[in-house]
């Protein structure tokens, strides 16, 4: 029986598997004394374990695959795990011998991944507002990540192009600048109220460009094509993945994905898990 390409595409589109990565192989340091005895994904948010908030959360929005690296207190996960009713949709990543940070983590982990689907990539320690599935329909073919960001201040910025193209990173506090093109580190430039890239005044060490370039503040939530793994090969075991992106996004498809309406809690500090419950609930 012949399909129509479109009813194909929707089809392929409403049987695949949803998979997504869980960091949470991190020390936990700003949770201390709560992560002398226990790792920060089981660090309870009204009585719930972080791990299990987020599983359940994206278990809700149709993931059914999750992979989860682990390094602190290891077996504690683990043996966690094993006694929920997810269990068996959890593939654990183990990085015991080292910490491999955000990049490497994901490398490693990479056999662990379906290669004909997207991977998201989700903190265990931070609570959000995003609708998963409207996240993902964003994620074009010709896409190999989306960075999911918004119009914060913070003092670490990402920097896109007018079709939300990554092009590079600024450090607001240092100036450092991270990116593949030479004009862009060459140039002497801010970041206004409004996060548009200006050029500063009486700049003359580098022509500024013509196109018109925005600064947004990245979530830690981003979605990943399996293609660009081969483009990993050459990064050592350890790196994180931001410095990844911007080594390639001059031959990659990296975007931003901004939400306008963004919440993100990062319950990775002391003073901010008193605010979880809340957060939780308003969501």
């Amino acid at each position: 029986m012949f399909f129509p390409f479109a009813f194909r595409s929707f089809m392929r589109n409403f049987a695949a598997m949803k998979q997504c990565m869980i960091l949470a192989a991190g020390l936990g340091t700003r949770l201390k004394p709560i992560t002398n005895t226990l790792p920060k994904a089981l660090v309870p948010v009204g009585g719930v374990p972080l791990l299990d908030l987020n599983i359940r959360r994206l278990r809700a929005q149709g993931y059914d695959r999750f992979v989860v690296n682990v390094h602190h207190f290891a077996q504690q996960i683990i043996d966690h795990v094993g006694k929920q009713d997810y269990a068996p949709l959890v593939h654990f990543s183990d990085e015991t011998e080292q910490l491999l940070e955000t990049g490497g983590g994901l490398k490693k982990a990479q056999r662990l991944f379906r290669d004909d689907e997207p991977i998201l990539i989700h903190n265990v320690d931070i609570l959000d507002n995003v609708d998963y599935e409207w996240m993902r329909r964003q994620h074009q073919d010709d896409e190999d990540a989306v960075l999911l960001v918004s119009k914060r201040k913070t003092k670490r910025y990402l920097l896109f192009d007018g079709a939300m193209r990554l092009v590079g990173w600024k450090n607001i506090e240092t100036g450092q600048v991270k990116s593949p093109f030479p004009w862009l580190r060459d140039w002497d430039f801010s970041i206004d109220d409004d996060l548009q890239v200006k050029a500063r005044e009486g700049n003359s060490h580098a022509q500024a460009p013509s196109s018109q370039y925005y600064a947004f503040a990245f979530s830690g939530i981003h979605s990943f094509s399996p293609r660009l793994f081969r483009l990993m090969d050459r990064f050592p075991d350890r790196f994180g993945i931001i410095d990844f992106y911007l080594s390639v996004c001059h031959r990659s498809r990296i975007v931003g994905l901004q939400k306008n309406d963004l919440r993100v809690l990062d319950v990775g500090k002391l003073d901010s898990l008193s605010d979880a419950e809340n957060f939780m609930n308003k969501t």
